[in-house]
Order: structure tokens, then C-alpha cells, then sequence
């Protein structure tokens, strides 16, 4: 899971809220709101959501690509970055290329911060249901992450636009090394290691292969149902837009009123909800090498 934005979303995140003038209030809060909660002896900031929209940006018309005997369409020829593009962005990130048929993110070298030119690299077009396949490969401790039904996202801060991370609208697969990454060894029941859904689900059984050797991923969306797979086994389940996603988001760090109050509004009706068109499928720059390859998708609208 990315964090070299967490600065930008937690300032984007905390509205301060203030005593005014009232006397014997002892809080450090300084925006003179009509309604302060600390008047009345609540010392705690409050967060809210700060304003933001969602970009629809031109989509790839995918009639045009590849389908193969299995009902797949091709996403990534092995040649080119064609219909990829950084994530609010027109063209793919520097960091990205193309390495012996796979797609390549040259790592920053220096941990989870991206190097310049630098970002999250998506493909231009939104599915909703759909079963994704494709192979990675990922570096000694190394972190990435497969985003999926995510939107483009921006807010305003300090009366300018900024870009909203796009893990604050997705679903997060797991791409890790999860013998030398410290983040397999964080979370709850080993649910920050490989095909995890981050920080929320543990894969099981987790049968990730070691860095530098190339896993099988696999992700299937029909209906707000969701399952991740990994080398050939099906690993967690679950189901969107229901009372127990809303109560998984409550005791993440996406809950409401926390330090990512966008990212609970985005995700709690993920994809747009039910009667939403879906969302880009991404992959994460973390800052470490990453490999990806063999990426096709089955569309079951």
C-alpha cells in the first residue's frame, strides 16, 4: 500500500474546528466555527470531507483490442504502454517501461518514495464486471499493489486542485515480498502479505512464491461479489456495497471521520456502487521494482 501521499491526504483531511470567544475553553483549534465542539469540552480536532470530484476522462475503446480463444481481452501487447497512462495523467510516468515483454517500474532506490516522474500507472478504461488475470514479479522487499475499480479523484486544498491518490477509491491486491517487506509482518492476521486485500482481508492460504520469481495473479468482480486468486487457488472473498463492506471500512483506516474521510465516501460506494460503470485497473508505484505481464481481462457485463 502506497503511503508517500499520506501527508497530502491527511492535510487534505483535517478540518480544525474552534472555541470562538467563549471563555474557560481550553482548546488549540483556530477556525472560529459556529458549532466548535470544544465549547462544549470536546478537545478533539474533527475531520471532514473535504471538497472533491471525479474526473471522467476519454476511455479506450476496447472492441478495437485482442481478444484470445479463452474470451480474454488483451490489455498489455508485451511491446508497448498503448492504452496506459499515469493515473490523472495523459501519458504513462517516467518511471514506467517496457522489459523484456513485461511492464517494468524502475524503482526509486530509495524506498516508498516515488522518483521524479513518477506515479501510479493505469489502463484507460473502466470495467465493473470482470475477471482479470496477469503474472507478477516483484523485487527483494519490494511493495506494489493491483488497484482495481478505482476513479480519478480530485479535491481542493488551500483554494487550489490536488490530486486525490487512487488508493483512496480502490481495492488494493497485494503485491509484496513477504519474507523481507516489514508491512507483511504489520496489519492484522497477515493482511498486508501478497494478494491480500490491503489491510483489510488476509489471503489464505498465503502461497506466494519468493521475490524474483513470477506469481499468477487473478481477480474476479461480478455483482459487487469479489475473489482474489493466486497461483491457482482462490484466497478471500468478499461482497461490495453491503452492511458487512460499510463495517470492514469502519475499523480500517478508511473510516469514516478518520484521516482519509475521501477515501470512506469513494469507497464505501466503490466502483460508483451498484448501478456505477466500474472503475481503472492500476498498478501501484511504491518505489520498488515491479513486474507485470501476460494482462488480460474477461468482460461480464
Amino acid at each position: 500500500m502506497k503511503k508517500s501521499s499520506i501527508i497530502l491526504a491527511a492535510g487534505l483531511a483535517l478540518v480544525m474546528t474552534s472555541c470562538g470567544n467563549k471563555q474557560g475553553c481550553n482548546c488549540n483549534c483556530s477556525c472560529g466555527c459556529d458549532n466548535c465542539t470544544c465549547a462544549k469540552g470536546d478537545t478533539t480536532a474533527k475531520n471532514a470531507t473535504p471538497e472533491y470530484k471525479i474526473i471522467e476522462n476519454p476511455q479506450v475503446d476496447i472492441s478495437k483490442l485482442p481478444v484470445d480463444k479463452d474470451g480474454y481481452i488483451t490489455l498489455f501487447d508485451g511491446k508497448t504502454l498503448t492504452n496506459w497512462r499515469g493515473y490523472n495523467m495523459k501519458t504513462p510516468p517516467t518511471s514506467w517501461n517496457v522489459e523484456d515483454g513485461a511492464i517494468h517500474l524502475k524503482g526509486s532506490g530509495t524506498g516508498e518514495a516515488q522518483a521524479e516522474g513518477g506515479g501510479d500507472l493505469i489502463f484507460a478504461h473502466k470495467f465493473k464486471n470482470f475477471t482479470l488475470e496477469l503474472e507478477y514479479k516483484i523485487s527483494k522487499g519490494g511493495n506494489s499493489g493491483i488497484l482495481y475499480l478505482a476513479q480519478e479523484v480530485m479535491a481542493k486544498e488551500d483554494g487550489k486542485e490536488v490530486s486525490v491518490p487512487i488508493w483512496q477509491s480502490s481495492s488494493e491486491y497485494q503485491v509484496l515480498d513477504n519474507a523481507n517487506h516489514p508491512d507483511a509482518q504489520l496489519g492484522t492476521d497477515g493482511n498486508r502479505q501478497s494478494a491480500s486485500l490491503y489491510d483489510m482481508i488476509p489471503a489464505k492460504p498465503q502461497n506466494a512464491k519468493p521475490y524474483g520469481q513470477w506469481n499468477k495473479a487473478k481477480i474476479m468482480v461480478y455483482k459487487g461479489t469479489v475473489v482474489h486468486g493466486q497461483n491457482g487457488q482462490n484466497v478471500l472473498e468478499y461482497h461490495l456495497w453491503t452492511p458487512k463492506w460499510n463495517e470492514m471500512l469502519q475499523h480500517s483506516k478508511f473510516k469514516e471521520g478518520g484521516d482519509f474521510p475521501i477515501a470512506y465516501e469513494l469507497l464505501k460506494n466503490i466502483g460508483g456502487g451498484e448501478k456505477g460503470d466500474g472503475g481503472y485497473i492500476g498498478l501501484q508505484d511504491h518505489g520498488d521494482d515491479v513486474w507485470y505481464r501476460n494482462i488480460r481481462i474477461k468482460v461480464m457485463d
